[in-house]
């Protein structure tokens, strides 16, 4: 990447605003705020408080590509929630909703292309339906071969996406289903059967975590290759109802969950993926499970969720993760 230093010098520019679009490297002095800020690189990921949701839920679905560019849709508030929220990076405004009211419903995709499958009006009334979001409004279109709550799922888009795990209802699910953007197909099932599980990636490339048999939790973590799941190595904490992010089966954030879900224990620990093994990485400022989340290793959110049972919340993390460009202030006084 050509850093500032290389195109323009080692100059620091005074200006009333910060710039727009700033450079790697670029120093700047805001005038208006009398300020010195630069672009840098993060040498470890972090987590800030973000703009809250407009209502607190829990069970709810994410899709984004990034902590500034999301949705949050369906839920409970202790009802079946359709809400749909839209997240510019700053503050969630509700957009045209869900048709179908639901919770432990799967999504995959984007802000302007994202796919809602499955979930639960409330157990064991559990949907096959699947609405295409494209960036303004949920349309129905094909079902799901099966029922699926609680699920897991990948997918970059309204066209391609992975349903897998969940209950079907009870017992709990290892199936898994692919859309091609018309049509659901039964694919190769998960080693192990599981609900509330997460997971992340595409239709060739994506990685499954975590889950639990009814009450319990897990630490398993399974590798799709496009064809069949493969067990790979396990996450150091076992949990349920963790939300996640990561575009690919190499790289992934495994955020937050339930360590004991009988107990009501709530977990703050975060965990990342390398394509080999699960680090711990910096906790969020709170616990949460059965959130909304979604975006990359670098750039991810976390979003509403149970904070302690029976208390949902309308807190908003977002992940910075180690690498990506952040904005540095500097002490001058």
């Amino acid at each position: 990447m050509t850093t500032y230093k290389e195109k323009i010098g080692t100059n620091i520019e005074a200006v009333s605003s910060d710039p727009a679009n700033p450079v790697l490297g670029q120093v700047w002095y805001n005038t208006t705020t009398q300020t010195l800020k630069a672009l840098n690189v993060t040498t470890s990921g972090s987590w800030a408080t973000g703009g809250s949701l407009s209502v607190a839920r829990s069970f709810m679905a994410g899709t984004g590509i990034s902590n500034s560019a999301a949705l949050a849709f369906g839920g409970t508030t202790g009802s079946m929630s359709a809400l749909n929220e839209s997240y510019n990076g700053t503050s969630f405004t509700e957009v045209n909703d869900l048709n179908t009211a639901r919770a432990a419903l799967g999504g995959a995709g984007t802000q302007t292309s994202t796919l809602a499958f499955g979930g639960n009006l409330q157990n064991p009334t559990t949907f096959d339906i699947v609405e295409s979001w494209n960036g303004t409004c949920f349309a129905e279109t094909t079902d799901m071969n099966a029922v699926h709550s609680e699920v897991g799922s990948a997918g970059v888009d309204n066209t391609s996406a992975l349903c897998f795990g969940g209950n079907q209802p009870p017992p709990m699910s290892a199936d898994t289903e692919r859309w091609n953007g018309s049509a659901w197909t039964e694919v190769a099932n998960l080693n192990t059967a599981r609900n509330q599980v997460a997971g992340n990636g595409t239709v060739t490339s994506a990685l499954a975590y975590g889950g639990g048999p009814g009450n319990g939790t897990m630490d398993n973590t399974e590798l799709w290759n496009g064809t069949c799941w493969s067990e790979v190595n396990n996450l150091n904490f076992a949990r349920n109802g963790a939300t996640d992010a990561g575009t690919n089966s190499t790289s992934a954030l495994c955020v937050g969950g339930s360590r004991n879900p009988a107990s009501g224990t709530k977990l703050n620990n975060v965990e990342e993926w390398n394509g080999t093994c699960w680090t711990a990485v910096q906790v969020l400022p709170a616990t949460k499970s059965t959130g909304a989340g979604n975006g990359t290793t670098a750039s991810a959110f976390a979003a509403g969720g149970f904070q302690t049972e029976p208390t949902r919340t309308t807190s908003n993390y977002e992940w910075t993760g180690s690498g990506a460009p952040t904005t540095v202030t500097f002490d001058v006084t």
